[in-house]
């Protein structure tokens, strides 16, 4: 227990993360005639859920592990390990019979009816907007259950027993399966990295008194940032029920990774010359805030340091505050992704300083798919699908992922620069920012040597193709509200 929280209390993937190598996200709807009998078995499934307490051992468990064999010259062999959280969309509580306003309107209304603000593509049907998404989220789904594991064959066993728990599949099913998204870590030197081949999940926020020593340049923030009922949530009136789970924020994405290289390989920046390969690679660094390596281009702008990326002592130990940095994009361009999607001293260093707690989140997730084939790299066109199993953890969907994609990533004057920062033309967030025509993106700053220069973005290439809002539920309310006994 730490300032407060009873870790045994809270599912594991939220402040922690689960640790996995494979995770499979089964996504559901409760049997229209069967309810009682969902809320029953969910007691049964109760006692396989990870709690923080179970996922902070494991990781302890899996640092000892490396740590042993350090020290006998050889490779960790892999620990068997396994975690299960449950969340539920809105829709899954209505189900249930549980109809208290949680105090979260993105969330009531569902992810699809939000996919229009949030610039997914789509068409009008009969008045309505319809995100082009795969039709198992154009249904409704009423809640997921997350399996991860060290291996396929770990989290296929554990699915096994969570498939006994709800007679999935058989006559007497209490669940059926909409779709199931299934991610691993890739491969080699790639571990860690997502599909475009840079290093991922570098500037969480430390959450305090959980994160008890953090990184040089991590910023701490409140509880209720995270979790709800706790110092930082802002929400009023919620049911108590709600207090210690989370608003899980889950987003399945298509990456386009030949058309991407391809961009880079075509726009290389001049300031590399006369190496082509370099410029590509400067201006992919210059897109995303970092290099492959994870090094940030606010500490090493024109040349990777892998040494750097690698260090979490110094990997994240900037602010967009060196000298000149604020004003100029020679450094890091301001529409940067890193930058867009955490803008540290562009907000916090005005002169009426805009605190940027309340919009972190804590991202979870996995990469999916296969790595690019020889045809596809020779060709520059997708051919498998490939991409990011996005998911984050927020106290408010409206001032977490939500906001930092629709004021921040799409916002071509973000962030506020000069008198009047309106005039600004930075442009979208290169990677995940959105618009309703995906050809008619810019952005500047990308040429290190002339930072007033247009960049066009020819396509998206992060492609939504569903997602649901979910709420993720202490072990307490799981037990006490949702289930019902057996």
């Amino acid at each position: 227990m730490s300032s407060g929280l009873n870790f045994d209390d809270i599912q594991g993937d939220i402040l922690v993360g689960l640790p996995k190598k494979v995770q499979q996200y089964v996504i559901f709807q409760i049997d229209d005639n069967n309810v009682a009998g969902f809320r029953q078995s969910l007691s049964k499934l109760i006692p396989l859920i990870t709690t923080t307490t179970q996922v902070m051992q494991d990781r302890a468990n899996i640092a000892a592990n490396k740590q042993a064999a350090q020290e006998q010259g050889k490779s960790p062999d892999l620990l068997t390990l396994t975690g299960v959280n449950i969340a539920f969309s809105h829709a899954g509580l209505v189900k249930m019979g549980i109809t208290d306003n949680i105090q979260d309107g993105p969330f009531s209304a569902g992810q699809q009816q939000d996919s229009q603000a949030l610039g997914d593509q789509g068409n009008f049907v009969n008045g309505k907007f319809s995100p082009n998404w795969d039709p198992a989220f154009k249904g409704v789904v009423h809640g997921v259950i997350l399996i991860s594991g060290d291996s396929d064959d770990t989290v296929t066993n554990t699915r096994k027993q969570i498939e006994e728990i709800f007679n999935l599949g058989s006559f007497n099913s209490t669940i059926h399966e909409a779709t199931t998204l299934s991610g691993s870590v890739r491969p080699g030197d790639q571990k860690g990295h997502e599909h475009f081949g840079f290093l991922d999940g570098i500037s969480q926020p430390a959450v305090k008194g959980v994160d008890t020593n953090p990184n040089p340049g991590q910023e701490t923030v409140r509880q209720g940032v995270i979790l709800c009922g706790r110092d930082g949530d802002n929400a009023l009136f919620r049911p108590p029920w709600a207090k210690d789970g989370s608003f899980m924020v889950l987003r399945w994405f298509d990456q386009l990774v030949p058309e991407f290289n391809t961009f880079l390989d075509n726009n290389p920046l001049q300031a590399a010359f006369p190496d082509r390969k370099a410029g590509s690679e400067l201006l992919g660094a210059r897109l995303v805030g970092r290099w492959k390596s994870g090094a940030p281009i606010d500490i090493s702008p024109l040349k990777d340091d892998p040494a750097l990326g690698a260090d979490p002592l110094r990997n994240n130990n900037f602010t967009y505050n060196f000298p000149g940095d604020p004003d100029n994009q020679e450094r890091c361009p301001f529409a940067a992704h890193t930058r867009k999607s955490n803008p540290r001293h562009d907000l916090e260093g005005l002169p009426i300083p805009v605190p940027t707690e309340p919009h972190r989140i804590l991202r979870r997730g996995i990469p999916f798919g296969p790595e690019v084939s020889p045809d596809e790299a020779a060709s520059g066109v997708t051919a498998s699908h490939r991409g990011l199993i996005f998911v984050c953890y927020q106290s408010s969907i409206d001032n977490g992922f939500k906001f930092i994609q629709t004021v921040w990533a799409n916002d071509i004057h973000f962030p506020p620069k000069g008198v009047l920062p309106l005039l600004n033309n930075f442009g979208f967030d290169p990677i995940i920012g959105q618009a309703s025509d995906p050809t008619s993106r810019t952005i500047n700053g990308t040429d290190p040597l002339n930072t007033s220069t247009q960049l066009k973005l020819p396509q998206q290439w992060v492609v939504p193709r569903g997602g649901e809002y979910f709420f993720s539920p202490s072990l307490p309310t799981l037990r006490n509200k949702f289930a019902l006994a057996s």
